[in-house]
């Protein structure tokens, strides 16, 4: 009989955007393989809450700082009452004490890395060097931690979030039905994002974006869907009152069921200008075949292939421009080609789920 993986994830974020879920989602896919599953959280942090919601076996510490030694000792003490084979670590802070407390426990120590902003190369910033192996959610923060930050090759693996392709599957939701649930009239050109409020994302850009394609295209009906929570909620509200779009965007919140949501969209708008690995959302709305306009922020441009969305760099203009033109082509299928295909075989739950266990394996044996 093989023996069963113990893996430990820590995490010090309090919030809840898409690092946090793929954290959840991540656990829970190796779970199913087999995998005994942990989490080492801050009290508050929602993702605890997620996490009991799913069974997972939580813990909570202080996670004050890089140096916080009471952390450090009580997550070696766990690594070691719960024979933990693998800690892995996802944020800055949770990494410094997670690192350090995995290497004196014996344990094997992974290193996610989620966002894409370069990593200081500084020697003194060396904790990703004692990792016994790393993730990245995107090509570019690889290249970027091999050249700058001293990372072996061969320990450094870029994996983006996998999204489950049989949920979002553009076949099992009724256009009209989802329309009628957004409140969306049937001559009414839907544009909508689905991101944490957070400044990283550029709601700015998207509401002003959505100013100007109202004037540009006075002789059409439009609403505008902001999806999500986040610390930029006011901020957003003032701003659309001060566009005057109060009557032409709806602060959604936070919904549970997103390919819902996509399959009444015309168009998929994603403005972020920093940080991103992949976009889950972005992965989201080509596997529902939405029509997609995005920045090149971070390793957004993995998922571009045969044209498949329009992609440019995140000045405002040129995010116009394409959103623009998609606008104009919606009774076509040129940016349609092969986007659920491409995403299907390269960014699925299953393919990223596979890479993982893979290196576990390696790693444990």
């Amino acid at each position: 009989m093989s023996k069963v993986i113990k893996v430990l994830h820590t995490e010090w974020s309090d919030g809840w955007g898409g690092q946090e879920i793929r954290i959840i989602n991540e656990m829970i896919a190796v779970r199913e393989q087999g995998v005994e599953v942990f989490l080492a959280c801050r009290d508050h942090a929602i993702i605890k809450q997620k996490a009991l919601e799913n069974n997972i076996k939580v813990f909570t510490l202080p996670f004050r700082g890089n140096a916080d030694f009471k952390t450090l000792l009580a997550l070696k003490k766990l690594i070691k009452e719960y024979s933990i084979d693998i800690v892995n670590t996802h944020s800055g802070k949770d990494t410094w004490v997670g690192g350090f407390a995995t290497k004196l426990a014996g344990a094997k120590f992974i290193r996610t890395r989620h966002l894409s902003n370069r990593i200081r190369s500084s020697r003194a910033n060396f904790i990703n060097e004692l990792a016994d192996y790393i993730f990245t959610t995107g090509e570019s923060v690889r290249v970027n931690m091999i050249k700058y930050n001293r990372i072996n090759p061969d320990k450094i693996l870029s994996i983006p979030t996998g999204v489950d392709s049989d949920i979002f599957n553009p076949d099992k939701y009724d256009r009209d039905i989802s329309r009628r649930k957004f409140n969306i009239e049937d001559d009414v050109i839907c544009i909508g994002i689905v991101a944490v409020l957070r400044d990283s994302k550029r709601h700015d850009n998207f509401l002003k974006i959505a100013l100007q394609l109202k004037q540009d295209f006075s002789d059409k009906k439009f609403k505008f869907l902001i999806v999500g929570e986040g610390p930029m909620k006011k901020k957003i509200e003032i701003l659309i009152s001060d566009l005057s779009l109060s009557n032409d965007v709806v602060m959604v919140g936070h919904i549970e069921n997103v390919p819902e949501l996509m399959k009444a969209l015309d168009v998929f708008l994603f403005t972020a200008d920093r940080r991103e690995g992949v976009p889950q959302s972005v992965m989201q709305a080509l596997l529902m075949d939405v029509n997609t306009v995005t920045t090149d922020d971070g390793s957004t441009g993995d998922l571009y292939c045969n044209n498949n969305f329009l992609i440019s760099n995140s000045e405002y203009k040129n995010i116009y421009l394409n959103a623009r033109i998609m606008i104009e082509n919606l009774n076509n299928t040129l940016f349609l080609s092969k986007s659920r295909e491409f995403v299907l075989d390269k960014f699925s739950k299953k393919t990223a789920t596979k890479k993982i266990l893979k290196v576990y394996k390696t790693l444990v044996k």
